[in-house]
């Protein structure tokens, strides 16, 4: 599950594929979402979520830093580091307490902060090619960064 190459051609497809993960992820799970602005991470997330059984309305924490939603099977902490200077600032927003806990944590940006990671990080890069369409996304997942 989490060494594969999904390819896309609507958000709708992008939903259900992050659902899809988001029903096989466990406590202590932590994905690392990076992508171009606009390339669908807040509609992966949005799947990720409703994986876990989230019903609340997702969308990125771009100015919060952190998301916090719960309801599911688990909670989910969605992290967005694109305004953060460098992995220092994350001491600030405890996310040992997170990354360690009893939810699921999604970072979208997360190459920012490579280094904090734990472990058993799973990695998720979505790319555009506008040359198969304006709606593919190839999304990769994987163990390594």
């Amino acid at each position: 599950m989490y060494n594969m190459v999904f390819e896309s051609t609507s958000s709708q497809m992008t939903f259900e594929f992050a659902k899809k993960i988001g029903q096989n992820l466990k406590r202590g799970d932590v994905l690392c979402l990076d992508g171009d602005l606009g390339v669908g991470k807040t509609v992966f997330t949005k799947g990720v979520a409703a994986g876990l059984g989230i019903k609340d309305d997702v969308s990125s924490p771009t100015f919060t830093l952190i998301q916090e939603y719960y309801g599911g099977r688990l909670p989910l902490y969605h992290f967005d580091v694109y305004r953060i200077d460098g992995p220092w600032d994350m001491d600030d927003l405890g996310y040992e307490e997170y990354f360690y806990g009893e939810g699921v944590c999604l970072v979208e940006w997360g190459s920012m902060i490579k280094e904090l990671f734990p472990e058993n990080t799973i990695y998720v890069r979505i790319e555009k090619d506008l040359e198969k369409g304006f709606d593919y996304r190839k999304i990769t997942v994987s163990k390594d960064f």
